[in-house]
C-alpha cells in the first residue's frame, strides 16, 4: 500500500475499483449457488452489474437511508466525476448513479471497511434476488 490519501482519490477510479469489487462478490455467489456455466453465470451476474441494476440498486439503499454520510459524499463524488468514457446500452444518468454507486464500494475496499463493504453487497444480492423471483 502506499501514503496516498484516499479522500483524494477521485470518483472514477473509486468506481474502477468498486466494479471489480462488487463483480468477484457476485461472481462468487452465483458459483457458490451452483451456477458453473460460462454463458449461464455470464447472463445471471449482469442482473447485479448492470448500469440499470446498479442505479437501481444506490435508489434503494438511498431510499433506504442505508449510506452513512461519508458514504453519501462519495457516492455523489462519482456520480458526478466527468468520464471521457460513452455508457454503453444505457442512458448517461443511469451510468452517472452505477459510478456512484461503484465508488462506495470502491471507497470501503480501498478503506478497509470489509465488513461494511459485505454488508451493503449482501443486502444488494438480496435485493436482486428478490426482485427476480
Amino acid at each position: 500500500m502506499t501514503n496516498l490519501d484516499i479522500n483524494l482519490i477521485n470518483g472514477i477510479a473509486l468506481a474502477f475499483e468498486g466494479d471489480a469489487v462488487y463483480s468477484l462478490y457476485v461472481r462468487r455467489h452465483l458459483i457458490f449457488q451452483g451456477q458453473t456455466k460460462p454463458n449461464q453465470l455470464h447472463r445471471l451476474a449482469t442482473k447485479y452489474v448492470s448500469a440499470k441494476a446498479q442505479a437501481s440498486l444506490i435508489t434503494a439503499m438511498r431510499e433506504a437511508q442505508l449510506l452513512t454520510e461519508k458514504e453519501e459524499e462519495i457516492y455523489k463524488r462519482g456520480r458526478n466525476a466527468s468520464t471521457h468514457t460513452k455508457a454503453k446500452n444505457t442512458d448517461v444518468i443511469t451510468y452517472k448513479m452505477s459510478t456512484g454507486f461503484e465508488a462506495v464500494l470502491g471507497y470501503l475496499h480501498m478503506t478497509e471497511q470489509i465488513e461494511r463493504l459485505e454488508e451493503l453487497i449482501n443486502w444488494c444480492i438480496e435485493v436482486v434476488e428478490e426482485e427476480g423471483r
